[in-house]
């Protein structure tokens, strides 16, 4: 039923607590796992005035996060799952959504926070922005604190 499970992660430990059900999904439909991060980019304006400055920040947080996308997926494959890397810059929903045309994912699964009340309307909530936009299912997560 499931060839292609798309799993967005954003480097919080959070993000990461749908990876076992994602894994456990993958063995058992024999899909492959594709791994997305899209990075938050500073706001370069509040960093610095120098270009050169600027430049090596953004460098820095780009290399960041290709290692830590290739660790995860080398990870998954060690555990004899197809898995598969991409990152993409853009706002996070569209492009969560995009990737997944473009991959022909069958399902996105991904971690909640749970907000709810001011925080939720201060913080949005992306879950529920991809769940509102998806043409294909979504299986989203709340893990349970330690």
């Amino acid at each position: 039923m499931y060839k292609v499970i798309l799993v967005p992660l954003d480097g919080s430990p959070l993000a990461e607590a749908v990876l076992p059900h994602a894994e456990a999904l993958a063995k058992s439909e024999k899909a492959k796992i594709i791994l997305l991060r899209v990075p938050i980019m500073p706001t370069t304006e509040f960093i610095s005035r120098d270009p050169s400055v600027i430049a090596k920040i953004i460098e820095d947080m780009e290399q960041q996060t290709r290692d830590y996308i290739e660790e995860k997926v080398k990870s998954l494959k060690e555990q004899g799952i197809k898995a598969q890397g991409i990152i993409r810059e853009g706002s996070i929903p569209d492009t969560i959504i995009a990737v997944a045309k473009e991959t022909t994912a069958d399902v996105i699964t991904m971690s909640t926070h749970g907000r709810s009340g001011l925080q939720r309307i201060l913080m949005g909530s992306v879950a529920e922005q991809v769940v509102s936009i998806s043409p294909i299912p979504v299986m989203l997560f709340h893990p349970s604190p330690n």
